[in-house]
């Protein structure tokens, strides 16, 4: 069947698009977790944030996330997640960023003494 994300780029699964440029393509997520959740994917397909090496491509997709968050008008702030392979959460097997807010998003960091 091919990569779902691939097939969003291709035309093949609709998707509600946010942003499109060049080398990147943002989407609301389908199972959001935050008033805004949007996924900014590269359109050439890696994996994941793993198999990176192009700063110019890291640069572009940091950049399309910013301009997402500016978009849904998240100026109050807003987390940005890469979930990196299977031990890392991530569930599609192509590189993408979460831009999560429109709410408080709280700390994912443990407390003292974890």
């Amino acid at each position: 069947m091919g990569c779902l994300f691939c097939q969003i780029v291709e035309g093949e699964i609709p998707s509600e698009q946010v942003y499109e440029d060049a080398t990147c393509l943002a989407f609301r997520d389908i199972r959001p977790q935050a008033p805004s959740h949007v996924l900014v994917i590269p359109k050439q397909h890696l994996d994941s944030l793993w198999d990176l090496e192009d700063p110019e491509l890291a640069g572009q997709l940091l950049s399309a996330a910013a301009h997402v968050a500016r978009q849904e008008k998240l100026e109050r702030g807003w987390r940005l997640i890469a979930n990196t392979r299977s031990e890392g959460g991530q569930e599609v097997d192509h590189l993408h960023l979460h831009v999560l807010g429109g709410r408080p998003l709280g700390s994912m960091l443990p407390s003292a003494g974890v």
